[in-house]
């Protein structure tokens, strides 16, 4: 890496660190615990709300998750309208129709209910809602959305984005193929909720997958340049959380307490990164996903191992902490980091999530490599900058 280039990324992180200092980073008005969903419409009421667009998708429909949040809205007053079309990786396209159906019905807020796709829709098309005059390419990057957007309330049904409480959305163009990031504090929902009983009947492979989002999560923003001592505490709790709980829950998907548990760890990840920010690992995995359609839990599952051991030297203090607070002992820093690592290989492997990807072609690398480093360089505070070599051989080992 060029070391002029290089100062220049630390410099801008840091700038953007410092600036971070000016944002309000208080958490949403929270409901948690089981059953919480149905106390959600008298809290919208509560704000003066009579008309919401919920933005889901179709197989939680068709498994009528939403029927008592429905009977509840019903028995509140609140005209509801559905928007059960969300796109596993939401496109400009989907966005757009989703703004287009909340427009046409005259809705007052927006109920995102369901994974990390539910909720990027929904706050990219309440974005759309608040700031007509832009487009859904014009917010792409950092602090671009002009106007504040209509009350938002985040419902996951999984645990591993964060992104209830998150300042960032992710959309798919269709055309390039490309993943990108909308990345603005206007974007965080103010209201929350974490009901462990709507993840009970989440599969063991996604149960898996987003639970190793939410470590990567905790992970990439703990050993970043940009965390604070509040970024750390989030992530120590959320990695606390996930070892002591995600293979519980993978393997006893109605223990409710486990379930609880990661929805909580999943929420403080996202209160780590959506201000410490991520690596490499989200970097490639946004592009894996645009070019083959990879779930995006999945893709950082997979590529964490990969990317920590890059990073090398440059991270074994704080994983060597993370170490710690887990219950792994090591001799040294080195050894601990080392072991840490190979606990994240091992959760993956009882977890039966594969350590490479073989579908990833070798004409697509230089592609894929282009664009993480686009993402990445010099917004991504990470130990270690990476350079396209440094990037191909980190794609070329992921590949296998």
């Amino acid at each position: 890496m060029n070391k002029i280039k290089e100062t220049g990324y630390r410099i801008y992180q840091k700038v953007y660190m410092y600036a971070e200092y000016l944002m309000n980073w208080d958490e949403p008005e929270l409901l948690k615990g089981p059953g919480s969903v149905n106390e959600l419409p008298r809290l919208i009421k509560s704000k003066g709300i009579s008309s919401v667009l919920v933005v889901t998708d179709k197989t939680l429909m068709k498994l009528h998750t939403l029927d008592g949040l429905f009977a509840n809205l019903e028995e509140q007053n609140i005209k509801y309208t559905v928007f059960s079309d969300v796109q596993p990786n939401p496109s400009i396209e989907n966005i757009e129709e989703c703004r287009r159906i909340y427009l046409k019905n005259d809705c007052e807020g927006i109920v995102a209910f369901g994974g990390g796709s539910s909720m990027d829709c929904a706050k990219v098309a309440a974005a759309r809602v608040a700031n007509p005059n832009q487009t859904v390419a014009d917010m792409r990057g950092q602090l671009k959305i002009r106007h504040k957007i209509p009350p938002l309330f985040a419902i996951p049904t999984t645990a591993g984005t964060g992104s209830e409480v998150t300042l960032a959305a992710v959309v798919t163009n269709m055309q390039t193929h490309e993943k990108y990031a909308v990345n603005d504090p206007k974007l965080r929902p103010k209201y929350a909720v974490l009901d462990p009983e709507l993840t009970v009947g989440l599969p063991k492979h996604m149960t898996a997958a987003t639970g190793m989002d939410a470590l990567t999560h905790a992970v990439e923003a703990y050993i970043g340049l940009s965390s604070t001592k509040s970024t750390d505490d989030y992530a120590e709790k959320a990695v606390k959380l996930i070892f002591a709980n995600l293979e519980e829950a993978y393997r006893n998907g109605e223990n409710i307490q486990a379930r609880e548990n990661m929805l909580v760890a999943s929420y403080y990840a996202g209160m780590a990164f959506t201000r410490a920010y991520v690596g490499y690992a989200h970097a490639i995995a946004h592009n894996l996903g645009g070019l083959y359609g990879t779930p995006h839990g999945l893709a950082n599952a997979v590529i964490l191992p990969h990317i920590l051991k890059y990073y090398g030297s440059t991270a074994y203090e704080k994983l060597a902490r993370l170490a710690d607070i887990v219950g792994i002992d090591g001799k040294d820093d080195a050894e601990k980091a080392e072991l840490f690592i190979k606990a994240i290989e091992d959760m993956n492997e009882h977890m039966e999530i594969p350590n490479h990807f073989d579908f990833i072609k070798d004409e697509d690398i230089p592609t894929i490599v282009e664009r993480a480093l686009k993402e990445g360089n010099p917004l991504y505070p990470v130990p270690k900058i990476m350079d396209k070599k440094d990037c191909e051989a980190v794609v070329r080992e992921i590949k296998g």
